[in-house]
C-alpha cells in the first residue's frame, strides 16, 4: 500500500528518501498552525499524488508538446509585434533584440525544464514555486500567471481582429464596420471579431486535449510554412540600404526592443502546463520547452531581418507589417497568402494560450487556493470545462473593450516576474534537496539561473511606470483573495491524507 502524506504536514519534519527516486517515509507534523502552513513548501510527491486523483488524460507526446510551444509563441509576436518593435524601438537592429530576448528566454527555459521534469503536473511556475518557495509565493505567482495568460490571449484576439480586417480589405475590398471591430478607446463600441474568435476557441477546448493538439499541429504547420515562404521569397528582394542606419535608437533601443520582442516568446511555459496530459512528461516536457524556444528564435531572427530589409523600418508600425513589407518590395501576390497565414497563426496562438490558462486555473483550484469547483473535469473528455468558461468570460471582456497597446506590456511584466521566480526556485531546491533525482538538470548552475534572473530584471526596468501600477493593483487584488479565501481552505491547511504513488518514470 502506498504511503500517506497528510496535507497539513510540516516540511521540516518530513523524512523523505530521494536517492532512489522513491519516497521512504513521511511523518506529519504535530503543529497544525495555518500560519506556518502558508509558508510551507509542498513536496513534489504531494503534487504528483494529488494530480493522480484528477481526470486529466495523458495523450501528448514530443511532437504535440513542441507544436504547443511553437504554436503559443509564433503568432502575434511575429505578425504584429515585430513591426511595432522595429518602427518604435530598435529599427533594423530588431534582429539583435530578438537574439537577446531569445537568449534570456532560453535561460529561463532551462530552469523550467529542470522543475518540469521533477514536478510533472499542471500549473507550470505556480506548481514549481509551491514546491520551492512556499504557498504564499506560489499563489502570487499563480495569480500573476493568470494575468499573463488572460491578457496575452486577449491581446492575440485583438491582433487577430485587426488582421482579419486587413485580410478582408486586401482580398475583397471590404472593411469591417468600425463600431463592431474596435474598442471604445479607439472610437468603436465593441471588438466583435475578437469575441467571436474566443467563443470558437472555447468550443474546441471543451472537446478535449486530443482535438486541441491536432488543431495545434495543423495550425503550426501552416504558420511555419508561411514564414518559410516569407523568408525565401523576401530574401531575393532585400535592399541592404534599408538596414542603414542599423541602430537608429542606439543600444538602449535594442534593449527596449528586446523587452517588447519578449512578448513574442511568451508561451513556452504553456508546455509545462501540459505535463499531466503528457505520456512521458519527465522526458518530453523538457524537450518540448527547449525545442520550441529554439525554433521560435530562429524564425523570429530570420523574418525580422527580411522584413527590415524589404521596407524602411518606419513603415512597419501597422496591423500587418509582414504584408506591408512584401507589398513594398513588389510582391503583391504573396501578400494575400501572408494575410491569410497571419490569421491562421493568430488563431493558433490564441488557442494555445487559452489552453495553458485553463490548466493553470485548474491547478490552483485543485489546491483549493481558488474555488474548488473550477477544478471539475468533464467525465467524457477529461477537460476542465468550468475553468474554461470562466476564463473565456474574462478574456472576452478584455478583448472586446480594450486596445492591444494597453494590454501587451502587462503580459510582459507578468511573465518576467514568473520566469525570475522559477529560476530562483531552481537555486533554492538545489540547496535544500541536492540529492533529489533530477531527470533533467539545468546546466552550469548557479550561472544559468542567475543570468536568467538578471536578464528578466534588466528587461523589466524598461517597462512603463503605468504598467507597473496596473500590475501591482492586480497583485493586490490577488493577495486579498488569498487572505480572505485561499489561506483557510488550502490543501496544506486541511487535514486530508493523500495516497502517494511512486514518482512517474
Amino acid at each position: 500500500m502506498a504511503p500517506l502524506i497528510v496535507g497539513q504536514m510540516d516540511n521540516e519534519m518530513c523524512d523523505i528518501g530521494h536517492h532512489d527516486g522513491h519516497m521512504s517515509a513521511i511523518h506529519p507534523s504535530s503543529v497544525p498552525a495555518p500560519v506556518a502552513a502558508r509558508w510551507r513548501r509542498r513536496p513534489p510527491e504531494l503534487a504528483v499524488a494529488e494530480a493522480s486523483r484528477t481526470g486529466l488524460r495523458r495523450h501528448l507526446g514530443r511532437l504535440d508538446l513542441t507544436a504547443i510551444g511553437v504554436g503559443s509563441m509564433v503568432g502575434a509576436g511575429i505578425f504584429v509585434t515585430t513591426g511595432v518593435a522595429a518602427a518604435t524601438k530598435a529599427g533594423p537592429a530588431i534582429m539583435l533584440s530578438f537574439v537577446l530576448a531569445g537568449a534570456i528566454c532560453m535561460l529561463a527555459a532551462l530552469c523550467y525544464s529542470e522543475l518540469a521534469a521533477m514536478v510533472p503536473v499542471s500549473g507550470s511556475a505556480y506548481t514549481y514555486t509551491y514546491a520551492t518557495l512556499g504557498e504564499v509565493v506560489a499563489f502570487i505567482v499563480g495569480w500573476d500567471l493568470l494575468l499573463e495568460f488572460v491578457v496575452a490571449g486577449s491581446a492575440v484576439a485583438i491582433g487577430w481582429s485587426g488582421m482579419l480586417d486587413a485580410t478582408l480589405q486586401d482580398l475583397f475590398g471590404f472593411h469591417l464596420p468600425h463600431a463592431i471591430a474596435a474598442p471604445p478607446s479607439a472610437g468603436g463600441v465593441v471588438n466583435l471579431p475578437a469575441i467571436l474568435l474566443l467563443v470558437g476557441l472555447v468550443a474546441v477546448l471543451v472537446r478535449g486535449v486530443r482535438l486541441t493538439a491536432k488543431a495545434a499541429k495543423w495550425l503550426v504547420g501552416v504558420t511555419i510554412g508561411v514564414l518559410v515562404l516569407v523568408v525565401v521569397v523576401g530574401a531575393t528582394d532585400v535592399d541592404p540600404g534599408n538596414w542603414t542606419p542599423f541602430t537608429p535608437f542606439g543600444g538602449s533601443g535594442i534593449v527596449s526592443g528586446a523587452a517588447l520582442a519578449f512578448f513574442a516568446f511568451l508561451g513556452f511555459d504553456i508546455v509545462a502546463t501540459s505535463a499531466e496530459e503528457t505520456e512521458r512528461p519527465q522526458r518530453d516536457v523538457p524537450f518540448g520547452i527547449i525545442a520550441s524556444v529554439a525554433i521560435a528564435t530562429v524564425l523570429y531572427v530570420a523574418v525580422s531581418g527580411v522584413l527590415t530589409g524589404l521596407a524602411p523600418y518606419t513603415t512597419l508600425n501597422n496591423p500587418a507589417p509582414v504584408a506591408t513589407a512584401l507589398s513594398a518590395a513588389g510582391s503583391p501576390w504573396i501578400t494575400h497568402v501572408i494575410l491569410v497565414g497571419s490569421v491562421v497563426a493568430l488563431t493558433k496562438g490564441a488557442l494555445m494560450i487559452f489552453y495553458g490558462q485553463t490548466r493553470l486555473l485548474f491547478a490552483m483550484s485543485r489546491d483549493r487556493l481558488l474555488p474548488e469547483g473550477l477544478s471539475h473535469t468533464d467525465p467524457r473528455t477529461g477537460t476542465p470545462n468550468r475553468a474554461t468558461v470562466v476564463l473565456a468570460i474574462l478574456a472576452i471582456a478584455i478583448a472586446g473593450f480594450l486596445s492591444i497597446d494597453t494590454v501587451a506590456e502587462l503580459v510582459n511584466v507578468g511573465a518576467l516576474f514568473a520566469f525570475s521566480l522559477v529560476a530562483i526556485g531552481v537555486l533554492v531546491l538545489r540547496v535544500l534537496e541536492p540529492d533529489r533525482e533530477r531527470p533533467f538538470r539545468t546546466p552550469l548552475v548557479p550561472l544559468v539561473p542567475l543570468l536568467a534572473i538578471g536578464g528578466c530584471v534588466w528587461l523589466a526596468t524598461t517597462l512603463a511606470g503605468l504598467t507597473w501600477v496596473r500590475f501591482l493593483v492586480w497583485m493586490a487584488i490577488g493577495l486579498a483573495i488569498y487572505l480572505l479565501y485561499g489561506r483557510s481552505r488550502s490543501t496544506l491547511v486541511a487535514r486530508r491524507p493523500v495516497p502517494v504513488p511512486d514518482a512517474p518514470r
